[in-house]
């Protein structure tokens, strides 16, 4: 199918990946996770080979596997958008062409290292998206990084990107409430063709208030049921249901996200999913580690004040 901006709109799950004990993907322990997070009720879109699951962990063979078998379980209708995690053009592009040939709807573009070290303020990403966008000929999306870290991309680079036919998504993770609504209101006004999917966790409340597309999340594996109240309240303008829906929320965003280091937050989901009954194994592929009893303790509580436990 030709993917539109509009047809991103809703709650885009990022998956997780399981592993067996041995250190192998369990592919009947990803089907189970299919099946927990990827409900059409539920779920409009599902984004694999990212963070969430543990792309830069995999190998290309096994990227190439989980695109497959996600096309083949999941609903037709949901666009399938796939990370690209390159380390130049040369690489972004041969990823891309392998991720469509796999059955990607859209390609999602992760910054390559050249654009970090203040080159995310230049137009260096603009010219890179034209030139995938004119080799692939396939629906884009940006993978917007927090500001902090140096590949975040300026404001009037993402409103540049926008206008790129191709680019039908900012995957938006600035990680300031400032910079989001800046990058919204600029992308929206450069090419209102171009979905902005929020993705910042720590707040998803104040961005759907703001407003948006969407939510994009890693989250939306464990508790698939909790973002999407919360975004089909604030489709409806209901104050009060997206209030009542962030409590719901809050205590597991806490358990996931508040424990540090942050980048365990999806080895914590899986956790959750094994205290849920959906998955055997938690642990996460080196060089992520396991997390301790106290912080599996504080998700599995997180879960029962959610009542999703």
């Amino acid at each position: 199918m030709t993917i539109t901006a509009k047809d991103l709109r809703g709650i885009t799950v990022a998956t997780v990946l399981p592993f067996d004990e041995q250190g192998a993907i369990d592919w009947d322990g990803y089907a189970a996770v299919l099946d927990h997070c990827a409900k059409p009720e539920t779920t409009d879109c599902v984004f694999v080979n990212g963070h969430a699951g543990e792309a830069t962990a995999l190998t290309d063979d096994e990227k190439l596997e989980v695109i497959k078998r996600t096309r083949a379980q999941i609903s037709k209708d949901q666009p399938l958008l796939v990370g690209v995690v390159p380390t130049g053009i040369p690489d972004a592009l041969r990823q891309a062409e392998a991720v469509r040939e796999a059955g990607a709807d859209v390609a999602v573009i992760f910054p390559p290292e050249a654009l970090g070290g203040g080159n995310a303020n230049t137009t260096a990403a603009v010219k890179m998206y034209e030139l995938l966008a004119r080799e692939l000929q396939m629906p884009l999306s940006h993978f917007q990084f927090p500001i902090a870290s140096g590949f975040g991309l300026a404001t009037p680079v993402l409103a540049e990107i926008a206008k790129i036919p191709e680019v039908v998504a900012i995957k938006e993770g600035s990680a300031t409430l400032l910079a989001y609504d800046e990058n919204r209101r600029a992308v929206q006004a450069a090419d209102d063709n171009t979905a902005i999917l929020p993705s910042n966790f720590h707040w998803f409340f104040a961005q759907v208030a703001l407003g948006g597309d969407g939510i994009l999340s890693g989250l939306a594996s464990l508790v698939p049921g909790l973002l999407a109240d919360l975004w089909n309240a604030s489709e409806e303008m209901d104050l009060a249901k997206m209030r009542a829906a962030n409590d719901r929320l809050y205590p597991v965003v806490r358990a996931i996200y508040g424990p540090t280091p942050v980048i365990d937050m999806h080895t914590r989901m899986k956790d959750g999913l094994e205290i849920m009954g959906v998955i055997k194994n938690a642990a996460p592929r080196l060089p992520l580690l396991p997390q301790s009893d106290e912080v599996r303790e504080g998700v599995r509580k997180a879960l029962i004040a959610a009542e999703v436990l």
